[in-house]
């Protein structure tokens, strides 16, 4: 794997010979909330060394950076367009599977007033400034600018075949040198995954054919197109996608080593034969525990819950459900979770509450206001409004109040928010196989991945920032803000699968208190 050899060399020739091939201007016109972190720094290193100084490179580019969910992509494709703009390069077309992760990527790179706008204010090489702009076609575009197509593959799919007027055509891509940024790219190699597994259906071969069509078609209509693709399930252990991206993938990244770095959350699954309304009940007493221990220590920090449903219709039932609740709150209910919460983190947050004298009276007055129903948000539908998915987008904003999420999978891909500290199962289903995990627990382990990202502070001058800090000192209050806690029925054979799961994923460590002994038995 083409990886494999910049691994090799990179310890030959030193750990920092990459990051030292990053120019200064990509960090000096990014946004400087944002300072870039080691691996990123590799990332871009990379993608310099592969253009200028890889003797093997071909004669056209195409790279996958096979990296860990939550792991900054995106900045990583902010830096790309910005070497790649000093490089000549102006025109980029930025593609993904989902209309959600289209919206939430234009703020990310157009609006300034974002909270996770990439840029700084002014963008400038030497003494020229350069704008970035949105375009729907590359004809008569300014070229002094960064001009970006943002679209889904499907929907660039249907403008390329079915033209219309101003609409991008086959044609735009033989003219002009264009850079293709594929998002959760592991989503335009279904053909190539398929053909090898099974038969398809027509309307299965003509989906997936098209979509990985349409892409190839752009890529080779100029020899000197780029191709980007990022994704953190590239889907290696196929054979068939191995072999296609075994001279591509040029970084890979792990959701493991991102953990062991320290990048992540660290993961708790937390058991309770509990109703799911209560359930819910004490994910909401947890986060707000959260919110007074960053509190006390000067952090401001809005924690977020999500709770997950298995159908639209179970989800919206339990919206209802929740929102009566909050409203017909008393201290009695707190008093059961409190009788229930023998030891662990909820007890812990009890005891919190006794210390600090924080009558249960007063926590439900603050349960109401902070969940009220205003301060919940339903994102179910595919198709939700843009005002919603920028909502989504900037759950970190202090000014953005939404406290809960209820959702069913809309939330699986793409979703980028530092302050989720809590997913509440709402369902009890299990689809696994002779105790292996089946479809549904590998999905809601990515789900806890996505959670995992860890929220950024820093609170002495010998902190980084990005990194937690209490890993050998548990007992620390502030160690609930560098946790994420999955809140689960008590089931003992999903609990075992679904930890089976995190671990494959890397979100969680193996238990070391396991012993695998070999017993023989009679014929």
């Amino acid at each position: 794997m083409l990886y494999q050899d910049f691994d090799s060399f990179e310890k030959l020739a030193g750990q920092d010979c990459f990051i030292k091939k990053v120019p200064d201007y990509i960090s000096c016109n990014l946004n400087p909330d944002f300072e870039l972190r080691r691996y990123q720094n590799e990332a871009l290193g990379r993608l310099v060394f592969y253009n200028e100084d890889f003797d093997s490179k071909p004669a056209q580019t195409q790279l996958l950076f096979h990296m860990a969910t939550g792991s900054g992509k995106t900045l990583i494709m902010a830096g790309a367009i910005l070497y790649l703009y000093q490089q000549g390069y102006r025109n980029f077309i930025f593609f993904v599977n989902s209309t959600n992760i289209i919206e939430k990527t234009k703020d990310n790179f157009l609006n300034p007033l974002s909270s996770k706008f990439l840029f700084t204010e002014t963008i400038s090489f030497a003494d020229k400034q350069v704008r970035i702009r949105e375009v729907d076609n590359f004809e008569a575009v300014n070229s002094e600018d960064i001009n970006i197509l943002f679209t889904t593959i499907q929907g660039l799919h249907s403008r390329l075949n079915t033209p219309r007027e101003n609409s991008v055509t086959f044609e735009d891509f033989e003219n002009e040198r264009i850079v293709l940024i594929s998002d959760e790219a592991h989503h335009i190699n279904t053909l190539t995954r398929k053909l090898h597994k099974q038969k398809l259906s027509a309307g299965e071969l003509f989906e997936t054919d098209t979509w990985e069509g349409t892409v190839n078609r752009i890529y080779e209509a100029n020899s000197e197109n780029i191709m980007l693709e990022f994704t953190a399930t590239a889907g290696l252990d196929d054979s068939a996608i191995k072999s296609k991206y075994a001279d591509k993938v040029i970084y890979q990244y792990s959701l493991k080593e991102f953990r062991e770095d320290g990048y992540s959350k660290e993961v708790q699954v937390l058991q309770a034969d509990l109703e799911p309304i209560d359930r819910a009940l004490q994910a909401v007493v947890l986060s707000q525990y959260r919110r007074k221990v960053a509190s006390k220590n000067g952090l401001l920090l809005k924690p977020v819950v999500l709770m997950k449903s298995k159908t639209i219709a179970d989800s919206e039932g339990f919206t209802v459900e929740f929102a009566d609740k909050i409203k017909a709150l008393k201290a009695r209910d707190l008093q059961g979770i409190k009788r229930n919460a023998k030891a662990g983190v909820i007890k812990k947050a009890f005891d919190y509450f006794h210390n600090e004298g924080i009558q249960l009276s007063s926590l439900v007055r603050e349960i109401k206001e902070d969940f009220s129903e205003n301060k919940c948000l339903t994102v179910n539908s595919k198709n939700e409004s843009e005002e919603k998915q920028l909502i989504v987008n900037s759950l970190e904003d202090y000014n953005n109040e939404y406290r809960v999420i209820f959702a069913v999978d809309k939330l699986n891909e793409g979703w980028d928010v530092l302050n989720l500290f809590d997913i509440v199962r709402l369902y009890e289903t299990r689809d696994s196989k002779s105790s292996k995990p089946g479809k549904t627990t590998i999905s809601e382990a990515q789900l806890i991945g996505r959670g995992a990202r860890y929220f950024p502070f820093a609170l002495q001058d010998s902190h980084e920032k990005y990194i937690r800090k209490y890993d050998e000192d548990i007992e620390n209050p502030l160690r609930v803000i560098e946790e994420l806690y999955y809140h689960s029925l008590s089931n003992p054979k999903y609990i075992s699968e679904l930890k089976t799961a995190l671990v494959q994923t890397g979100i969680m460590a193996p238990d070391e208190n396991i012993n695998t002994i070999e017993l023989n038995v009679k014929d």
